[in-house]
């Protein structure tokens, strides 16, 4: 009897009819779960701010990407990626790997040196930034944060911010609004933005054959343009589905 119990058990293993739990090691809980699937998507983003990226991603996935972004980290330049069916934990992990290098600081001088010459006291550091999240495997729905492991600069080597070049088609607003009116507005908000001296506001241009508006300055002062244009796109939106009036003696149109 015992060796037909024995026989059945080996039988039943190897058909799969008993399978065991997964493995789990001894301190942890067990696993219940496989990992979540991820969107992928494909990138092609131009290079700017890490909120510029954000939407980037936002756009090509089709779904929202929960991220916190420090304001101090807003002008920083992050380069141009171009993936193909990337996830956002993947691309995220190949951006904070990219941007590792190790480079020496300034970090304070002496004087030394019979004529007592002033030299630079130097440190190798770490320097890396990206976006990181806490709580496990990454999903979709994970909050990411943004962080800058970049040593400050003495005030004498501030680096100017960089500068790029940006086209924004006019054509359709142009319909509606003059090309003064947009640029004036563009132009208002980034005088109220600047609130001081020591302020540099970008550069536009409008070439009238092509109805484009060229804009050269620093990435993050550009995101302005594309809160103009939003605004001026939903007020033409409004309008056309804003009821019709009727004219004295006539019906009111549906």
């Amino acid at each position: 009897m015992k060796k037909i119990i024995l026989v059945l058990t080996i039988v039943a293993f190897g058909t799969g009819i008993l399978k065991a739990p997964p493995f789990t090691p001894i301190g942890q809980p067990p696993v219940t779960s496989y990992p979540p699937q991820l969107t992928h998507f494909d990138l092609d983003f131009p290079g700017g701010s890490p909120t510029m990226l954000v939407k980037a991603i936002e756009k090509a996935s089709g779904k929202p990407l929960n991220a916190i972004i420090p304001p101090e980290d807003e002008n920083l330049s992050i380069p141009p990626l171009k993936m193909r069916s990337v996830s956002v934990p993947e691309l995220f992990g190949a951006l904070n790997f990219a941007t590792h290098k190790t480079a020496n600081v300034v970090i304070g001088t002496y004087s030394g040196g019979l004529n007592g010459q002033r030299s630079n006291q130097y440190q190798q550091v770490n320097i890396e930034y990206g976006f990181q999240t806490e709580g496990g495997i990454p999903r979709d729905e994970s909050i990411w944060y943004f962080y800058n492991h970049t040593p400050p600069r003495p005030p004498d080597q501030e680096p100017k911010p960089d500068r790029i070049c940006r086209f924004f088609q006019l054509g359709p607003y142009l319909e509606t609004y003059k090309i003064e009116d947009i640029t004036t507005a563009i132009e208002t908000g980034w005088q109220m933005l600047g609130g001081g001296t020591g302020y540099t506001p970008p550069e536009i241009s409008f070439h009238k054959d092509t109805k484009l508006l060229i804009a050269v300055g620093e990435p993050a002062k550009l995101q302005l343009i594309d809160s103009v244009l939003e605004q001026l796109s939903a007020g033409k939106t409004s309008a056309a589905k804003a009821p019709a009036t009727a004219k004295s003696g006539e019906p009111a149109k549906p």
